[in-house]
């Protein structure tokens, strides 16, 4: 597989340290409030990373912090008249109920900052005594002058960067690019105790500790957002490298930016939306496939007919997968050896291109491509008058196999809900099938009447009657 990596700025063989086992770090939320649809893309797709990295084969170890101390969340607590433990708590939850209808799957660990801050002390008292950082007045900064390849992610020059750095009123740091590792509290903020005084992290700082701790020194992969390159990942390399003398990351992911109707988003504009309202309105998985049907590293468009444009997608894949259970009730269980060899040639070809997709720097907009094949060809091939019960197992499977990696076809929420009432459809389709056979004709039309009532679409076949709801 070929990644992109943001460091070296081309595409590499993604080989891990240890074979067969990847060790990646993902920068998770600030818990301070709803996660947006920009929050949506990093975790939806390094999501459908590690989930094609392990359909491979591999063990991934998959860390994604929460920043469960900064300042965004003391002026919430603040404004809420509560504790910055309740605002953090509370939206770690929500952000779990969101991640779980996106179809995401938990990391291994998701490491606090604040249960982390003796190994945050530890790599500051380690910087302060190489030399790397300083302490003023209960404050600790890192210097980025003291590190050679400071600017080595972002591709620019110290000097450059430092063109545009200002120093604003109330620091104390010596040069505009140095930033802080631990700040002196503040009356009335929460801190902890520390050998520069009573304080707490900054916030680069929180996910070199955590990474350390939880994959080593030296980890595989580390992944987020095009915004994270700079300053928090160029600033996490500088801290980390200083101060443990190894490479932090091997490579770099970064997916690219979310614009809301070809504009960017923002409060002031009225184009921010969470991914809670958004799911309210659409669903959970149409958000999802949204934020996968680009290569990852390609800006992506949020708008009403792009979502609209996925539903009808997701429509399409989860009538194919009712189409393939349907059959499976009713299917003939001899097949024609020579056509059932053919099929599974075709489904390989199918898992084939694919992989190919995919290893070729995650191209999930191609991998979905092949994926609409495989339901054409399914459609068309397989699920004929009279299918064979071998040959539509085998599509099934191969279906439910790539629409696993992506993450996708998954969101049976609604039919859950109903399945209490599938018990009762599914008994008037049976006495209706009954009616029909003892040319009932009145009593067919009227269970059909009261389907048509509760919103049921029947469809007559050869091997049956299909249903679904309107």
């Amino acid at each position: 597989m070929k990644i992109y990596n943001t460091l070296t700025r081309q595409k590499e063989e993604l080989v891990p340290l240890t074979p067969g086992k990847f060790r990646i770090y993902a920068c998770g939320p600030t818990v301070y409030n709803y996660i947006h649809i920009g929050n949506a893309r990093p975790i939806c797709v390094f999501d459908v990373l590690r989930r094609y990295l392990e359909y491979k084969g591999n063990e991934v170890a998959f860390v994604q912090n929460f920043t469960d101390i900064d300042d965004k969340i003391i002026n919430r607590a603040n404004d809420e008249g509560v504790t910055f433990k309740e605002i953090s708590e509370k939206y770690i939850a929500e952000y779990k109920v969101d991640a779980a209808g996106l179809n995401v799957r938990e990391a291994t660990v998701h490491p606090k900052a604040t249960e982390n801050i003796d190994e945050i002390i530890s790599i500051i008292e380690t910087l302060v005594e190489k030399g790397y950082a300083y302490e003023v007045q209960g404050d600790v900064y890192f210097s980025p002058a003291k590190f050679s390849e400071y600017g080595k992610l972002s591709h620019q020059p110290l000097d450059d960067l430092m063109s545009g750095a200002r120093i604003n009123v109330g620091e104390l740091k010596r040069e505009p690019m140095d930033f802080a590792l631990w700040k002196a509290s503040k009356p009335g903020e929460p801190y902890w105790e520390s050998p520069w005084g009573q304080g707490r992290p900054g916030w680069h700082i929180e996910c070199s500790a955590m990474s350390r701790r939880y994959l080593g020194e030296t980890i595989d992969i580390h992944c987020g957002g095009q915004d994270l390159i700079f300053p928090h990942h160029e600033n996490e390399i500088a801290q980390s490298e200083c101060c443990n003398g190894v490479p932090f990351a091997r490579y770099w992911m970064h997916n690219g930016f979310i614009t809301v109707d070809n504009e960017k988003m923002s409060k002031s504009k009225g184009n921010f939306f969470t991914v809670r309202d958004v799911a309210k309105q659409y669903g959970y998985e149409p958000i999802r496939l949204l934020m996968i049907s680009c290569q990852y590293r390609s800006p992506i468009n949020y708008s009403y007919d792009s979502l609209m444009q996925c539903k009808a997608s997701l429509t399409r894949l989860h009538t194919c997968k009712d189409s393939m259970e349907f059959a499976l009730k009713n299917a003939a269980a001899e097949a024609d050896a020579s056509a059932l060899a053919a099929n599974n040639r075709e489904l390989a070809g199918f898992t084939a291109r694919f992989c190919e997709a995919m290893e070729d720097d995650l191209n999930t907009a191609d991998a979905i491509g092949v994926l609409f094949d495989l339901v054409r060809y399914i459609n068309k091939t397989v699920l004929t008058n009279e299918p064979a019960k071998a040959a539509v197992e085998a599509a099934k499977a191969t279906f439910d196999e790539l629409t696993g990696v992506l993450g996708l076809v998954y969101d049976e929420a609604a039919d859950d809900a109903e399945n209490g009432a599938d018990a009762e459809i599914e008994a008037l389709i049976a006495e209706r099938t009954a009616a029909r056979k003892e040319k009932n004709w009145a009593r067919a039309d009227e269970i059909r009447n009261r389907l048509t009532e509760m919103g049921i679409v029947l469809e007559d076949t050869p091997q049956g009657v299909k249903w679904h709801r309107a």
